[in-house]
């Protein structure tokens, strides 16, 4: 991105705040049955390996035909034990189509461990609770209801709305990446499974994230071998304490900076809204990234460190097999979050450097890389509109996700992609993959207002 559109962008990132919420625009019906869909999206056990995503696909392809979409034009595709489901609202033209993005599947709950049936929504009157009521029922359920509205009121889109709801994001992603590669024509994809609202502790709208980037995501494998032993009868070198020093060294490695146009407005607009010498880091990054002290600053912090540099941790390690004898084998996986543009290899080679020659380090499963997608102006001024239907004024901000959306897999096909959910929500809300996972029963109008605003500015 260029200064010149760096600076006309900067008049879409208004400053300004309103004090709480209002949303007073969607229509009833669509709140009724936006909470009813959410409901019975939330009963579906879309965890992985239970073959629920085909039966909840065919339900809410129930839904989108008896709302007014033929049934030519609603397709599930089934692969392995999961499924995407497809479905097109015609426009003019059916070339360049804007893809809407989101996800049936959810991650693990265990009922033991919460406080309500995980897979059976429920309410106290501010929450709605449930695996999956947030991530990603919560987008997806939005999107459709939103269709069916557009559908009821006979809108004409200029070119097609294809809505793609893919089956595996949280696990091995194969859905979108087989799916993705068949609409290198769109003209963009709308994702609800990324940016979104942030409140203040006391309910004021805070600001909106755009999510226009994600980090490559990769497994690493270490492995150390040793003949083994009896443990009575130590050795030099045991696979466990070899381990511990790789692991140690791996975890006190920071890998070099980096920064991106896109991290840069980033950190620029946060600047002007945290204070102290975090804030004045922010700043001074986003205007000279080789500042080392501003660098170092922002790498002391868990939400800021994955957006100046590329990130590796230990996240499990196996090994031994009986307590009383030396350990033969150890492996241990290192989870990095790679900074766009860095190879995944040369994250490879510098984990073995670092894990010397003793150890071996594979790469068992390779996922694909994507450049962050551009800040167009007829992106930034629809959301503009679409923000200021709940928050007038409210600044957006753009960011890079160090997490991983199946935004990535369009983005790799040269589709430019967008966070763009319309929840708004407190940090302290936040429980995605969680325990009591839950969302505010008031926000349901609002984002049915977003996502109404977003889409029909968009497809005129």
């Amino acid at each position: 991105m260029t200064q010149k559109l760096l600076t006309s962008l900067a008049a879409l990132f208004l400053v300004g705040c309103v004090s709480t919420p209002t949303f007073a625009n969607a229509e009833q019906v669509d709140v009724e049955k936006a909470t009813e869909i959410l409901g019975k999206s939330v009963a579906y056990d879309t965890v992985a390996g239970r073959g629920q995503v085909p039966a909840y696909a065919e339900y809410l392809a129930g839904e989108l035909k008896a709302g007014g979409f033929p049934e030519e034009d609603v397709e599930i595709v089934p692969l392995g034990e999961t499924a995407t489901l497809i479905a097109t609202y015609h426009g003019r033209n059916s070339n360049a189509p804007i893809l809407l993005n989101a996800h049936m599947d959810v991650v693990e709950a265990n009922p033991a461990d919460w406080e309500r049936a995980p897979f059976t929504m429920e309410t106290d009157g501010t929450y709605y609770y449930g695996r999956g009521v947030l991530d990603d029922k919560f987008g997806l359920t939005m999107l459709v209801t939103t269709l069916l509205r557009l559908k009821r009121e006979g809108f004409e889109p200029e070119n097609d709305i294809i809505l793609i709801l893919t089956g595996d994001e949280e696990t091995a992603q194969k859905t979108a990446e087989t799916i993705a590669p068949l609409y290198r024509d769109a003209r963009y994809v709308l994702n609800a499974d990324g940016g979104g609202g942030t409140l203040n502790e006391d309910g004021s709208f805070a600001f909106y994230s755009l999510q226009a980037g994600e980090k490559t995501y990769a497994d690493f494998k270490i492995t150390i071998t040793n003949p083994g032993g009896h443990s009575s009868r130590p050795t030099a070198h045991n696979a466990i304490v070899d381990m511990a020093g790789v692991l140690e060294r791996i975890g006190t490695y920071q890998f070099p900076v980096r920064s991106s146009e896109l991290t840069r407005a980033f950190f620029a607009e946060t600047a002007k809204r945290t204070e102290g010498g975090l804030g004045e880091a922010m700043a001074r990054f986003s205007t000279n990234p080789d500042d080392a002290e501003a660098a170092a600053e922002l790498s002391k912090h868990p939400e800021y460190v994955g957006q100046v540099r590329t990130t590796c941790v230990p996240t499990e390690i196996t090994g031994g097999h009986a307590p009383n004898a030396l350990p033969q084998s150890v492996v241990a996986n290192i989870n990095c979050r790679i900074f766009p543009g860095i190879p995944s290899l040369d994250v490879m080679a510098k984990l073995q450097e670092l894990a010397g020659e003793s150890a071996q380090v594979t790469f068992p499963e390779v996922f694909p890389q994507s450049e962050t997608s551009p800040l167009h102006p007829e992106v930034m001024t629809a959301l503009r509109k679409a923000v200021d239907a709940q928050a007038p004024g409210l600044p957006i901000i753009p960011s890079m996700s160090a997490g991983t959306t199946d935004g990535l897999f369009f983005r790799k096909e040269g589709i430019d992609t967008y966070g763009v959910t319309g929840i708004f929500m407190k940090p302290s809300d936040e429980y995605a993959h969680g325990l009591n996972e839950r969302v505010p029963v008031a926000s349901i109008p609002g984002a049915l207002d977003h996502w109404y605003v977003l889409i029909t500015e968009l497809s005129k």
